[in-house]
């Protein structure tokens, strides 16, 4: 194999990277790539009686079991949950954690989202993207030669804008592995977001009843995008299999990163299909100049 990829996931919270790229992450661990999980906060805030440090150490504790499910790697921030800004500390913190991974992708949230650690994380990673070319910002850390590809979570916010997908990854094949991951994380699917949702009294007590529970759940939560996007999903897939395809997870290009051509799609999503068509949106060189 060529040098393995290096692709690194920066979430708001302990589990936005598994829920929002668990499958494709699974695929690029399967394949001995280096995967790397990020939340840049520490979420004590995500439970409805157990908060601060006891809930943040607990959370790590969860990541790192989600991230041992599919042989990568995750690393917590210790901000707290829910009080991430755009200040300049972090945004030099989220250049050092660039420049020290050296990543080919970075995938994050877009800066428009309902939650405002969602919200920073996407803009931190935008205002660090081309920073990490800059060797007088945070010279301690040796800079970048040039911005990695930048991909957005998928979401299903219409303001400011749409999401618009450049990508889709079939992810059926992966789905157990997915569950597996956020099975992991019991604090939060089981206890935080049922109680937020106000259906904690549906969760089952059984471990393997959990699991199921929460795997039906997940059906239901990424099972429509696949209908969502079926137009891009068959351009990619080609028909046949196109149609058949249940479950996706879906990205949009950044762009502030390096451009997504046909050759860098190749090479950063292996197991797409290697005949599939060019959908992928193209950074122009000048972005200040009018259209042509």
């Amino acid at each position: 194999m060529d040098e393995p990829l290096r692709i690194l996931v920066i979430g708001a919270h302990p589990d936005d990277a598994d829920i929002k790229a668990g499958g494709t992450s699974a695929k690029w661990c399967a394949l001995g790539h280096v995967v790397k999980l990020v939340s840049l906060t520490n979420g004590q805030a995500g439970h409805q009686t157990l908060y601060g440090p006891r809930l943040a150490q607990r959370r790590r504790s969860e990541a790192q079991a989600a991230a041992a499910a599919i042989a990568a790697t995750y690393q917590v921030l210790d901000h707290p949950d829910g009080q991430l800004d755009d200040r300049l500390e972090y945004r030099h913190e989220v250049i050092r954690l660039l420049r020290a991974f050296r990543p080919d992708l970075v995938i994050t949230h877009r800066a428009s989202d309902y939650h405002p650690d969602h919200r920073f994380t996407g803009l931190l990673v935008q205002d660090a993207s081309y920073l990490v070319t800059v060797p007088a910002v945070c010279p301690e850390t040796p800079h970048l030669q040039s911005t990695p590809v930048i991909l957005y979570f998928s979401d299903a916010f219409k303001t400011p804008c749409r999401f618009e997908p450049h990508v889709v990854v079939d992810i059926g094949a992966e789905f157990d592995r997915l569950v597996d991951m956020l099975h992991c994380h019991q604090s939060q699917f089981y206890e935080w977001l049922p109680y937020n949702a106000g259906n904690l009294d549906q969760v089952p007590q059984d471990d393997g009843a959990r699991r199921a529970w929460l795997a039906e759940r997940m059906r239901r939560r990424i099972g429509p995008l696949a209908d969502r996007y079926r137009e891009l999903v068959i351009q990619i897939y080609g028909p046949e299999r196109g149609r058949q395809i249940q479950y996706v997870e879906a990205f949009e290009v950044s762009e502030y990163g390096a451009p997504l051509d046909a050759a860098a799609r190749r090479r950063l999503f292996p197991f797409l299909p290697e005949n599939a068509p060019d959908t992928a949106f193209q950074r122009k060189e000048w972005v200040d100049l009018p259209e042509e």
